[in-house]
């Protein structure tokens, strides 16, 4: 397979980037520390400057980068594929050093439950083991799709290379609508992985908070199904938080209640953001946001918990104001990968 040579400038740093593939894939694979968090073309974080060299662009309308950005020449390396070799402005930052080096493989579909009427486990068998951290994700190509699509994992890591993943059907997600509407027992994905930042940190002594909306679910279920048999976590309390917009949208005490060990740790509180919803279906449980239940039900200051969250924006947005803005937790104790 050909590849092209890329080096950052002043920096002694060269690396391989085989042809197809994007700068930032490339870089974690060579083991580098390029910044990034979503992979996806949303967050910003992984903005360079291409001092020499060709790039295709593949999705020039990318969000992550704004009109000043732009002006400037700066790219997203997670949108960018070489045609040449390239010399790229770029700072490292030992944070994003990744702890496995993504690996693509095909995978084969070997498994299908059910959790709500738009939310489903898709279980994969890769030809790589599933060597990740609890709360990561991998990226799917999934044939006629045009575009990687980016979903967590919902299990721990394992020798037996299974990566399961809780998706959530967007109305007009074409990734999600293929996979529900078409997808059987044998298909197949390509699968890339493991990516991102956010993930149990098992050698903090704080109690757990896992706060989570829709499919944020997914990686929300690896860090607790991970939490729970850690022995370095043996003390720490463990909760999650979870919302929905319908009582249809609960699915947590169900997963959790499956699972003796979570069942024995997890202290689970759910809440439906919907009234007129809560109102038709007898809803006798909390009304409301998934944020506004954290100081009701925990016990102590919110800045003497750690955190993990993941779902849509605005929850992720109000979560963080309430957290950062008014009770002061240091960002350092919030791990949130960001999507859009």
């Amino acid at each position: 397979m050909a590849s092209h040579k890329i080096t950052l400038s002043g920096q002694a740093i060269t690396f391989e980037c085989d042809e197809g593939d994007t700068l930032l894939r490339a870089a974690l694979r060579a083991g580098l520390a390029f910044p990034y968090e979503c992979n996806s073309g949303g967050c910003g974080s992984c903005k360079f400057e291409l001092l020499s060299g060709q790039v295709d662009n593949i999705w020039p309308e990318a969000p992550g980068l704004s009109d000043r950005d732009i002006k400037k020449g700066r790219k997203l390396s997670c949108q960018c594929v070489p045609t040449d070799n390239c010399d790229l402005k770029l700072r490292l930052n030992p944070k994003f050093t990744p702890k496995h080096t993504p690996a693509k493989s095909t995978a084969k579909l070997y498994a299908i439950r059910q959790i709500t009427e738009d939310m489903t486990e898709f279980c994969f068998h890769a030809e790589h083991e599933a060597r990740f951290e609890p709360g990561q994700f991998a990226l799917l190509d999934i044939p006629e799709v045009e575009g990687s699509r980016a979903y967590s994992m919902s299990n721990v890591p394992n020798g037996d290379k299974q990566w399961h993943f809780i998706i959530k059907k967007m109305p007009a997600g074409k990734g999600s609508g293929r996979l529900f509407a078409e997808y059987k027992l044998g298909d197949t994905v390509t699968l890339d992985g493991p990516y991102g930042t956010s993930f149990l940190q098992p050698d903090v002594p704080r109690d757990i908070v896992c706060v989570a909306g829709g499919s944020g679910l997914s990686p929300e279920m690896a860090i607790l199904k991970a939490a729970v048999v850690e022995p370095r976590l043996a003390d720490q309390a463990i909760y999650l938080f979870y919302g929905g917009r319908t009582v249809q949208d609960i699915c947590p005490p169900a997963l959790i209640e499956a699972d003796e060990n979570l069942a024995a740790r997890v202290q689970n509180y759910n809440v439906v953001s919907g009234a007129d919803a809560a109102k038709a279906s007898s809803w006798s449980g909390e009304v409301g946001f998934v944020h506004e239940l954290l100081s009701k039900k925990l016990t102590k200051p919110l800045a003497e918990y750690e955190y993990y969250v993941c779902g849509p924006q605005p929850m992720t947005d109000a979560l963080l104001r309430l957290l950062i803005v008014e009770h002061q937790v240091p960002l350092e104790q919030i791990n949130y990968d960001r999507f859009y």
